[in-house]
This record gives C-alpha cells, structure tokens and sequence, in this order.
C-alpha cells in the first residue's frame, strides 16, 4: 500500500543491512530488552522499530533480488519499472491503456484501478507461483536458499560488478557529479 522506495532494488546492499536492523529490533522487543531500558531509550528504539516496519515489513524475509517483478499499476510504480529494467530482472504487470507495454517484459492486459480485477490476476499469478514452487520441488530440483547470494556475487550481475572496480576505463574524464548529477552527488556527500 505504499509507494516504491527508490533503490530498494539498485541499493539492495543497503537495504538488506536495514531489514536486518529490523530483525535484529524485533528480536530485542520479543525477549522483553525494551522494557528493561529506560523510557527514553526504549521510546527511542521503539520508534526506529516503527520506521523500519513502515518501509520495509513487506520485504524483511527477502533475502536476495527477485527472480521477476510483478507490478499492478507501471505508470504509478515507474520506479520499481526503472529499477527492474536497469538490473535485468523480468517484469510481470498488469497494464492498462495509459502505460508504455514496451518497458514491461510480461504484459498483462487489464484495468489496473478496478479492485476486484487487480485481486483475481494477483491471486492467480500467486497460486501460480506456488503451484511451480511445488512442482519444481517434486521434480528433485534444488531451489536456491534465500541466504544464498549477495547482491553483486550473481552471475547476472557481473558486468555491474565490473564495472564498479573499473568505473575510470568506462567513464574516462567523467566526474562524479557529471554522471550521477549534482542533487545526488550533493546527497551522497551528506
């Protein structure tokens, strides 16, 4: 119910240290350790526990980038769109007659506002993909274990990778600011 986060994708790095910030507040809340702090500290980290629910609860048990994307409403979600796009990750949507089908790999024709269509093609598409969790299962494939790879350790990510420890062969003469722009290289900084 809430907008993408910019790089929940691209920043996957970053965000993985945060969901495990939160599990790791989760964790100190159960076993009672808020209630043996004074008030002001546990106030403190009870709100830091709040935040990190707020942005990332729907994804604390991903371990690793998605295998694909599903998106309701492309328009809305065009940062989810870019993200996917720019690491390679397949796009499933469902896309109506005001978005571009042309940076969607997987086109779902359909009334993304109408709820009730929304609700049965996410249902379909989510018994779909258990139904082949199942049978990859029974067929003695091995799925990979969520804690398997980081981020840039994919062979899809290689090239990323390298470009990464290799950014001056790439970009000879181009500064910081020149490709990342100054708003962000004045982010960056802060």
């Amino acid at each position: 119910n809430r907008r993408w986060m910019g790089g929940m994708l691209t920043n996957f790095t970053t965000v993985k240290k945060r969901i495990e910030r939160l599990q790791e507040l989760r964790k100190l809340r159960d076993s009672g350790y808020f209630e043996q702090l004074p008030k002001k500290e546990a106030k403190k980290l009870q709100d830091e526990l709040d935040r990190l629910m707020y942005h990332f609860d729907g994804i604390a048990d991903m371990r690793r980038l998605p295998g694909a994307v599903y998106v309701v409403d492309p328009r809305k979600e065009h940062i989810a769109v870019t993200e996917a796009n720019r690491l390679g990750i397949p796009l499933v949507a469902i896309t109506d007659t005001n978005c571009d089908p042309d940076l969607i790999q997987h086109v779902i024709p359909g009334n993304d506002d109408a709820i009730r269509a929304v609700k049965l093609l996410t249902t379909k598409i989510a018994d779909a993909c258990l139904e082949g969790r199942e049978q990859a299962l029974e067929r003695g494939e091995q799925l990979p274990a969520m804690e398997e790879r980081e981020f840039l350790e994919t062979p899809r990510y290689d090239l990323i990778e390298e470009y990464l420890e290799d950014e001056e062969d790439y970009l000879p003469g181009v500064t910081e600011e020149d490709f990342l722009g100054r708003d962000a290289t004045e982010e960056v900084r802060r």
